[in-house]
């Protein structure tokens, strides 16, 4: 029953859409009389509110052939900055140009995003705010759930604007709104969720005659914009750990933040590399030179985050990522390497610092991460031990704390490792202080407050 719910609700969404788009308001005020009437028509004999159908009927049909003889010829180009962050509105220009002889009036302006429809799993699966308070018959046919998922899919609510009238593009330019290029558009975006948001295009509205019904004339237009996840100010977090050798010399330093350090030069020995060779010495002393270096021993934390978790939607794992989002922006050395790790459709592990990804790298990645629903929390095990002996630190972020998570934590403090727990929970847990000092809780609703105090 409620698959087959599920495969109409499409339908039904992309009707209202439809109905929502198309009609202007007075146009809807017209429909909802025009069905009205129709349902207390059916009697003619008993009253005559099958006049007023028809009447109603007769306004609609005449608007909607009305907007068929209504042409436009607009192009735009989007400006779009290169992030946004979620719940941070933002704005943006779009610049229009009108390539019709006539002064367009009474245009409105949508810009569109690609909606992607969930699947049924991810609809069973899924939890919206307030799910709790809805009966019983809207937490089982789901409807409202499915149009939350569709909201949250655009990944951007953007306010529809209405523009000035529009002057032909080939008007003297004393006649055009903001100089020769046409006009320039002002949009309001607000994040609604991480990720990318995908503009399909864009949408100009122009009522016909009657104010009823829109004409609309859509353009491709493309685009993509990265939305990185929220965050919450935190302090420098200080790890007492000691600088450790990292292994892969003059490569890797290259492409994980390693570095050798010149000392001297000495004599060539067999097996030295070639590129190691001091050719001015050479030619002075008539005999082989090399450079001789040192390896240096750099710090480097780890950023581990939970990514094992059953509810694919809602705010308990955005809150995670939020918290792991903040961690990775707080302020830290730039001579510091940070590996965050975590684990996907595979293990990750990306590294920022010493001239390699930055801080807008980390929280690129971060704003992509998806939750491992199908995968025990033991996968992350073997990647955090394969890199626990390089660490000068860690910090972990939790989903929970049972005893696969302890069992990690206890391997990385049996390490010798410093360690920073952060346990994101939505219901009040409690941590043995005197065995774990360095584990801490953030609730769903105190985030920001929580993180201040560590």
């Amino acid at each position: 029953m409620r698959r087959f719910l599920f495969h109409n609700f499409r339908f039904v969404f992309f009707i209202d859409r439809w109905i929502r788009q198309r009609f202007t308001p007075a146009g809807g005020l017209v429909l909802s009389g025009l069905i009205a009437a129709g349902v207390f028509g059916i009697d003619t004999r008993q009253t005559l509110a099958y006049q007023l159908f028809s009447l109603l009927l007769a306004l609609l049909l005449l608007a909607i052939i009305s907007s068929w003889f209504i042409r436009q010829r607009l192009t735009a180009q989007r400006e779009l900055p290169k992030f946004a962050t979620v719940g941070e509105p933002l704005s943006y220009r779009i610049q229009v140009q009108n390539h019709t002889d006539k002064l367009q009036l009474g245009i409105s302006l949508r810009d569109n995003v690609k909606l992607h429809p969930p699947s049924f799993e991810r609809f069973l699966r899924a939890k919206e705010p307030g799910h709790q308070k809805r009966n019983w018959f809207d937490n089982f046919v789901g409807y409202p759930r499915w149009v939350w998922l569709m909201y949250i899919s655009k990944g951007a609510e953007i306010a529809e604007q209405s523009l000035p009238p529009i002057p032909p593009s080939n008007a003297a330019p004393e006649t055009l709104s903001r100089g020769e290029e046409g006009l320039d558009v002002k949009m309001l975006l607000t994040p609604l969720r991480r990720g990318y948001v995908d503009f399909s295009g864009m949408t100009f509205a122009c009522p016909e005659p009657f104010g009823l019904f829109n004409t609309l004339y859509r353009i491709d237009k493309p685009d993509k914009l990265l939305v990185l996840p929220k965050r919450y100010p935190v302090h420098n977090i200080s790890l007492s750990g000691c600088r450790k050798y990292q292994r892969g010399g003059v490569h890797l330093a290259m492409s994980v933040g390693d570095a050798e350090e010149f000392v001297s030069l000495r004599e060539y020995r067999p097996g030295d590399p070639l590129r190691h060779i001091h050719w001015k010495s050479w030619a002075k002393v008539g005999k082989p030179i090399v450079k001789e270096f040192q390896e240096e021993f750099f710090v480097r934390h780890a950023l581990i985050l939970d990514t094992f978790t059953e509810q694919v939607d809602g705010e308990f794992f955005e809150a995670a990522v939020s918290v792991a989002a903040s961690v990775a922006s707080s302020p830290r050395s730039q001579e510091v390497l940070l590996d965050l790790m975590f684990v996907g459709t595979e293990a990750y592990c990306f590294t920022s610092g010493r001239g390699l990804a930055q801080v807008d790298g980390l929280l690129e990645v971060l704003a992509s991460i998806e939750a491992c629903i199908d995968q025990p929390f033991s996968q992350l095990y073997p990647l955090v031990m394969e890199h626990a002996a390089s660490l000068s630190g860690c910090v972990c972020v939790l989903l929970s704390w049972d005893d696969a998570r302890q069992h990690l934590i206890q391997s990385l403090k049996q390490a010798g490792i410093p360690l920073l727990v952060i346990i994101v929970s939505q219901n009040p847990l409690e941590i043995d202080s005197e065995k774990f000092p360095f584990v801490h809780v953030v609730y769903t609703d105190k985030i920001a407050e929580n993180l201040a105090d560590l």
